[in-house]
């Protein structure tokens, strides 16, 4: 973080000073609402959750070198003590922003923001330092310590930001203004709280209303629910997608024999070729998104192009692709499921596969329950389940209850008998069923929501083929 006072953190935030020696005393390392991150120098948030209080360990992240404890009661410490930790955090976020003088870049969408938001931090991070969310750090907490977390060097701030109800955009933007504007698409993740895809185009449209009129506002020209937004915003307005009319578009998108999207990027600068190391055709509406972010920033075509073709994922658990040693390929993307996602992965997986399914592998989707939608949920389960079988994936493994069920049924329907799907009850039953019937060649995607924990598939998996090749070298 840049450096500031004790005192000037109290002022900021309405808060009054407790147990502190000397207010002066600057806070020069990141605010952490974790005790396990605390740094000399930094400053402990301390939450009250449903199983911890971050109270109780204030006298534990002092002795670790935080300066003080922002708090909503003493506690024995030094300590800045507030109405409201959450509310507090945003002041100071705010603050701190405000002092920075960087480019802020916010985005959303209701796929694909975290894959999209490693890309453009890779990308303009070539041309001045950048800071961005780590993994899905988007909401009211996680974004303002992620804003806390620049410094005086940073000329960048990437800050992806989630919603679940009309007016959780507005506030973000409240707390951390951005000049460029980045929304994604407006598919059905959470349609179950807001309702229906026009409630969740309202809220994710909040972004660029909050945009200056020397800001930009960066739109997908392929889905008609965000190019509307441009109604919305006095910013200048980007388009990005395939469409003809995109200002950032691709052309010639094809993928490669193992399922990499390659395309040539054109912007109004001129063209140049890309070569993604990520998995999945869906990944070149992400790629367009990015390079219609460094356009804006000024970044050349090939530049852009260049940096594309080298970024990685940085987030854990998203198109995660391993091969064991044996020759099975893990894919893990199980951090979070929706419909559109899951259709995404899907088509990755047979885009993968086809390569080994001429060699004699075989694909196999585990897939879970895909949370938050509402009456629709059983339906788009069985749509799902459909998929898999028009794509050709080899085997389901549907896991968990009534919407693993439907995700069988959907299969069954679509005309996949025997034991072409089968429905186990969880995670471990999951495990076994792919420990006896794994061989060489075969790839393996695991995806459900986040609340399923799904990732232990994989993680297992994984484990085992390590495990066996330590077994093997030790044995000789």
């Amino acid at each position: 973080m840049i450096a500031l006072s004790l005192a000037e953190i109290a002022t900021v935030v309405g808060g009054q000073t407790y147990d502190i020696p000397d207010p002066q005393v600057q806070v020069t390392a990141p605010v952490v609402m974790d005790s396990r991150e605390v740094e000399p120098g930094g400053l402990f948030a301390a939450f009250v959750g449903e199983r911890v209080d971050g109270h109780d360990y204030a006298a534990q992240v002092v002795g670790a070198g935080a300066v003080a404890v922002l708090a909503s009661r003493p506690c024995g410490v030094p300590a800045i003590v507030v109405d409201d930790v959450q509310t507090a955090l945003g002041a100071l976020a705010r603050h701190v922003v405000a002092r920075l003088g960087a480019t802020l870049v916010a985005l959303t969408g209701s796929a694909g923001k975290t894959s999209t938001k490693d890309l453009i931090a890779q990308v303009i991070g070539r041309k001045a330092p950048t800071v961005w969310t780590p993994g899905s750090f988007n909401n009211e907490i996680g974004l303002p310590l992620t804003a806390l977390s620049a410094t005086d060097e940073t000329r960048f701030l990437v800050l992806e930001m989630g919603a679940r109800g009309i007016g959780h955009i507005r506030y973000l933007t409240g707390l951390t203004p951005p000049r460029i504007g980045l929304v994604l698409n407006v598919g059905t993740a959470h349609i179950g709280e807001f309702g229906g895809r026009e409630q969740i185009a309202q809220a994710k449209g909040e972004l660029v209303e909050a945009l200056p009129a020397d800001g930009a506002a960066i739109l997908n020209a392929d889905d008609p629910l965000v190019r509307a937004m441009a109604s919305r915003t006095k910013a200048r307005v980007l388009l990005f997608g395939e469409a003809a009319d995109a200002d950032v578009r691709a052309e010639n998108v094809r993928l490669t024999e193992n399922g990499q999207p390659a395309f040539t990027l054109t912007t109004p600068t001129g063209c140049s070729d890309v070569r993604l190391r990520l998995y999945g055709e869906h990944h070149v509406s992400n790629a367009l998104a990015a390079a219609a972010v460094a356009h804006e920033l000024g970044m050349s075509v090939d530049e852009i192009a260049l940096a594309l073709s080298e970024a990685g994922t940085l987030s854990r658990w998203r198109m995660e692709v391993t091969e064991r040693p044996d020759g099975v390929t893990v894919v893990n993307d199980a951090y979070n499921a929706n419909p559109e996602s899951m259709r995404a992965a899907l088509r990755a997986l047979a885009a993968m596969g086809r390569a080994a399914q001429a060699e004699g592998g075989r694909t196999w989707a585990v897939l879970g329950h895909m949370a938050e939608l509402g009456d629709d949920g059983l339906a788009e389960h069985d749509a799902v389940g459909r998929l898999a079988v028009r794509l050709n994936v080899n085997k389901l493994v549907a896991v968990g209850g009534r919407e693993a069920s439907w995700l069988q049924l959907g299969a069954y329907n679509e005309g996949s008998w025997g034991e072409e799907s089968v429905h186990v009850s969880d995670a471990q039953a999951a495990i076994d069923l792919l420990r006896s019937e794994l061989r060489p060649g075969d790839v393996v995607l695991v995806k459900a929501s986040r609340s399923v924990g799904l990732e232990r598939v994989a993680l297992t998996l994984l484990d085992d083929a390590a495990a066996s090749s330590e077994g093997r070298v030790a044995g000789r």
